[in-house]
C-alpha cells in the first residue's frame, strides 16, 4: 500500500471523506477489474476469409511473430514481481534489465500497485520515465481509483507531476474519495516550498482550479484557506483572481526574469511558449538561471523546459550556473537532463569559470556529475588551470585544487605554453597550492 500517514490535521477531512462516501481501508473497497487486459480476458482470434473459386488466396504474409516470446506465466509473474521491488527501491539499473527481460510495468500486485504506479506515488522520476518509455498505461488507476497524477501530487512530487502533465495524463480525475491532483496536493499536502512548487506545476498544466470537491465541498482556495495554507492560498489567488496575460509570452519572460514563480505558472496556463525568447535569444530558464531565480527554475523544468537551449553568447541555463556558482540551480536543473559536453563562448564547460571563481561548494558537487574536469577550453586552459592562472591563492582556491585533484584532473596538462598547474603555481608564489601538486605527482 501506498497510503501515507497522514499529520491530525489532514487525517480528519480524509476519514470524513470516507464515512461519505461509503469509504474505508483499501481491503474494505470493492475489488476493481484491471484496467487493460489481463490473463482471463479471452483473446480475440484472428478470423480467415474463405477463398473461393473467384476469389485468389491473400499472398500477403501473417504479420512477423514477437522477435521476443512472451515469458511463462510462472516466469512473467516473477519478472513482474521483481521489477516492483525494483520500483520500491528506486533501483533504476536493474530495472531496466528486468524490462528488457519482458517485466512489464502495468501489472499490479493484489494491492493494486504496478512499477508505473509506485514511480508515481514515490517521486521516483528516472523509474517513471522508463515506465512511461515502456508502455505504462498513463491514465491507470490504483486501489483508490486514483491516477498516478493524483498519488504525485498528494505527496508534493512536481518532477513527477509535470512529467506526467506533459505525457498527457488526465489532469482532473476524481478519485474513490472524492478528490483530484489539485486537492490532494492542498488537503492532504503542507504549506511548504516542494508543495508550492507542485501546484504551481499544477496550474501551468491547465488543471481545473474551480471545481470543489465533491466529499469535502470545497474549491482548492477554500481548501488552502481552511488549513491556513498562506504560501498555498496565495498561489491560488493568484491563479484564480488575476487576469491571464495578454501577451503570455512576455509575461513568462519577464516573470523569469523577476524571480515571479507565480507569474511564470500564470503565463505558461495561458499558453506561453515555454521556450520562448527575448531580444538576446534568452529562454525564461536561461533568465531564471542567470539571476538565480530557483524556485522559478523548479516549475519550468518540471514542464519540459530546456536547459540546453542558447542563447546569443551561447550560454545555456546549466552553462551560467559555473558563473554563479549556485548549487541549488544546478540540482534544479539536473533532472532535466542538461548536456554537460556544450561549450560556451570560451570554448569552456561549467567547472572551468567556477574554479576561475572561487565557487568551492559548486566545484565540489560538480565533480560528482560527470562531466570532463580535464577539459581544456579555447585558451588552453583545464578548470585546474583556471583555478591556479586566475585564482588568488587564497583559501577558496586552494580548496577547489584539493577538489579537483581528489576527483582525479590530470595535473600534468599543460597550457598552450607548455607550462604545467604546478609551474604557474611556482611563478605566483602560491606555496601552498604548488605543495599540493608535488604530492600528486609523486
Amino acid at each position: 500500500m501506498t497510503v501515507p500517514t497522514r499529520s491530525l490535521v489532514a487525517a480528519l477531512p480524509l476519514v470524513l471523506a470516507l464515512g461519505a462516501c461509503g469509504g474505508g481501508t483499501p481491503s474494505d473497497l470493492p475489488s476493481r477489474p484491471e484496467i487493460g487486459s489481463s490473463p482471463t480476458t479471452p483473446r480475440t482470434e484472428r478470423t480467415t476469409v474463405p477463398v473461393t473459386p473467384d476469389a485468389s488466396p491473400d499472398p500477403s504474409p501473417d504479420p512477423s511473430p514477437d522477435p521476443s516470446p512472451r515469458p511463462a506465466p510462472e516466469e512473467q509473474a516473477a519478472l513482474d514481481e521483481r521489477l516492483r521491488e525494483a520500483a520500491w527501491a528506486d533501483d533504476v539499473d536493474r530495472a531496466h534489465g528486468l524490462v528488457a527481460r519482458g517485466a512489464d510495468v502495468n501489472a499490479k500486485d493484489e494491492t493494486q500497485q504496478s512499477a508505473y504506479l509506485i514511480a508515481t506515488s514515490e517521486g521516483h522520476l528516472e523509474l517513471l520515465r522508463l515506465a512511461l518509455s515502456s508502455g505504462a498505461r498513463i491514465d491507470d488507476k490504483d486501489s483508490w481509483n486514483g491516477t498516478g497524477l493524483i498519488r504525485a501530487a498528494e505527496r508534493g512530487h512536481a518532477l513527477v507531476v509535470g512529467e506526467l502533465l506533459q505525457a498527457g495524463i488526465e489532469r482532473d480525475h476524481v478519485n474513490r474519495i472524492g478528490y483530484q491532483a489539485i486537492h490532494e496536493a492542498v488537503w492532504l499536502g503542507a504549506d511548504t516550498p516542494s508543495y508550492a512548487t507542485t501546484v504551481r506545476v499544477l496550474a501551468a498544466g491547465g488543471v481545473d482550479l474551480d471545481r470543489r470537491s465533491p466529499s469535502a465541498g470545497l474549491t482548492p482556495l477554500e481548501m488552502a484557506r481552511s488549513r491556513a495554507f498562506d504560501r498555498l492560498q496565495r498561489i491560488l489567488t493568484t491563479m484564480t483572481t488575476d487576469e491571464r496575460p495578454a501577451d503570455p509570452d512576455a509575461a513568462l519572460l519577464g516573470a523569469a526574469r523577476d524571480g515571479d514563480a507565480d507569474a511564470v505558472a500564470l503565463a505558461l496556463r495561458a499558453g506561453a511558449d515555454i521556450e520562448a525568447r527575448d531580444a538576446s535569444s534568452r529562454t525564461a530558464l536561461l533568465l531564471a538561471a542567470t539571476h538565480d531565480h530557483v524556485d522559478v527554475a523548479q516549475v519550468l523544468v518540471a514542464m519540459g523546459a530546456d536547459p540546453d537551449a542558447l542563447d546569443d553568447r551561447h550560454d545555456t541555463p546549466w552553462l551560467v550556473t559555473g558563473v554563479t556558482g549556485s548549487v541549488a540551480m544546478l540540482e534544479a536543473l539536473l533532472p532535466a537532463d542538461p548536456d554537460l559536453t556544450i561549450r560556451n563562448r570560451f570554448g569552456g564547460l561549467s567547472p572551468i569559470p567556477a574554479s576561475e571563481r572561487g565557487h568551492v561548494d559548486y566545484v565540489r558537487r560538480v565533480v560528482s556529475t560527470g562531466v570532463d574536469l580535464d577539459h581544456v577550453n579555447d585558451l588552453g586552459w583545464t578548470a585546474l588551470l583556471e583555478a591556479v592562472i586566475l585564482g588568488d591563492g587564497g583559501r577558496d582556491h586552494r580548496e577547489i585544487v584539493r577538489i579537483l585533484l581528489a576527483a582525479g584532473v590530470d595535473p600534468t596538462i599543460a597550457d598552450h605554453d607548455g607550462v604545467t598547474a604546478l609551474q604557474h603555481a611556482e611563478q605566483r608564489g602560491y606555496d601552498e597550492i604548488a605543495a599540493l601538486l608535488r604530492d600528486t605527482q609523486r
